[in-house]
């Protein structure tokens, strides 16, 4: 059997029998983090424009999804994909680390909405999530993650049509033939690329929605009885990894496959900005809790990071002088000025206005990003970062984050998670509680 194949027997097999319960409380925890982020950017101006935009196109009808945090309805497929690219909207929604991939907002949304459309029970959704995870996870990790992203492929849409082929064949019940088909269909729509950040554009919440749609219609084809390239990953002619990488790695799609969980390995994000600036956010706001710094009196901060998070966060213009969210939120000089202003980085601080803000603008300016040798080969399973504030004086003061918070190895509470996704949830409900708990307790319904 080749990956795809083997990926298809886990699928099908997988069961909640026996899996350990640190694994089903971690896949809850996830589908909570995901959902909440979805909802929290449910009032944001661009989603009501486009949940506006395609009621030109959909009338609502019986049995349609519900748009989360909103009362428009849409067919099970345009569901799956608005509710997945609000999902990443925020910058909120989870990441997992060794891949690089943003796996929660493509494959809970997926789980959810087909889910509910199948009436599936509230086990057949967390089975799915799972094996969602596990698959869009390594495949992520497959690829390479330095290569892909240095080739300028964004691993969440690549890998993410697997991911949510993945769930989607397993709340089908599809068999194992048709889930390598809809894995090969899902392959040969992989796309998303980081132009995006060169022009400052909104449409990275593109690239979790369509994968997710993608892989869902991929499992529905299979279904109806289209067949798709059991050799997608490494054909000889049109193999993905090798078109996509100059460092795959095949064994690492099914290492460990049903032994080592990865979704256990899934950084929750506490700051809404791209993962790439937190450990910096991080260093930051240690500096600032350590010493007393007059910003007033900052020659210069130096920061150094591995070279993705340099280019992802340091390097393009708009990350030197941000004008837009975008741009502030992919801006390490931004982030890191902002932590050490105000002593902490929310949602308020990615509005135009506060980005405007002279005494930021005036001190991201003294920020240097740098790429870091040694932090660059502990990447992509530690991000981490070293900050160096030179005051005007000669005194210096220094910080090193080797993994940020919110990360497997630097983790937040379940209380944490709670004190996160309560306000976000709190857009669209009264009592955010009421939610949390269903949730948490999911593997009750039917």
């Amino acid at each position: 059997m080749n990956e795809l194949e083997k990926l298809a027997v886990y699928i099908n097999d997988f069961t909640l029998v026996d899996v350990p319960g640190n694994v089903i409380e971690t896949a809850k925890i996830c589908i909570l983090d995901s959902y909440a982020a979805s909802v929290g950017s449910s009032k944001d101006e661009l989603i009501i424009n486009v949940v506006n935009e395609y009621k030109n196109y959909y009338s609502e009808g019986v049995n349609q999804i519900k748009i989360w945090g909103q009362e428009t309805k849409f067919p099970v497929l345009q569901a799956i994909f608005i509710n997945s690219l609000m999902g990443h909207r925020l910058e909120l929604d989870d990441v997992h680390t060794k891949s690089k991939t943003h796996i929660g907002t493509v494959v809970v949304p997926t789980a959810l909405c087909l889910g509910e459309w199948l009436g599936s029970t509230g086990k057949e959704i967390i089975e799915a999530v799972i094996c969602g995870y596990e698959v869009m996870s390594r495949i992520g990790m497959g690829f390479g993650v330095s290569s892909h992203r240095n080739k300028g492929w964004h691993v969440t849409s690549t890998a993410g049509t697997f991911g949510a082929a993945a769930t989607a064949a397993k709340l089908l019940k599809l068999d194992t033939d048709q889930i390598v088909n809809a894995l090969g269909m899902a392959g040969t729509q992989s796309f998303g690329l980081w132009a995006f950040l060169e022009d400052s554009a909104s449409s990275k919440i593109l690239h979790p929605g369509r994968a997710a749609e993608s892989g869902t219609e991929a499992a529905i084809l299979a279904k109806s009885g289209m067949t798709g390239p059991r050799s997608i990953l490494d054909a000889k002619d049109g193999s993905l990894f090798k078109a996509m990488s100059d460092e795959y790695d095949l064994s690492k799609v099914t290492k460990d496959l049903g032994v080592v969980y990865e979704i256990l390995y899934v950084d929750n994000k506490p700051y809404p900005c791209c993962r790439s600036t937190h450990c910096t956010i991080d260093s930051a706001l240690k500096l600032r809790n350590e010493y007393q710094i007059n910003i007033d009196e900052i020659d210069e901060i130096i920061v150094d990071t591995y070279l993705v998070g340099y280019k992802q966060c340091g390097l393009t213009e708009g990350s030197k002088s941000p004008v837009t969210p975008t741009e502030a939120k992919f801006s390490t000089p931004y982030t890191v000025s902002t932590a050490l202003i105000y002593g902490e980085i929310t949602l308020e601080h990615f509005k135009e206005e506060n980005i405007a803000n002279e005494t930021v603008q005036a001190l991201l300016k003294k920020v240097k990003v740098k790429p870091n040798e040694k932090l660059t080969d502990r990447y992509p399973e530690h991000w981490g970062c070293n900050t160096k504030i030179k005051m005007l004086n000669g005194t210096e003061y220094e910080a090193e984050i080797k993994d940020a918070l919110g990360s497997t190895f630097n983790p937040v509470s379940k209380e944490d998670i709670k004190n996160k996704v309560s306000p976000l949830l709190s857009v669209a409900y009264a009592d955010p509680e009421i939610v949390i708990d269903r949730i948490l307790n999911l593997e009750n319904t039917n």
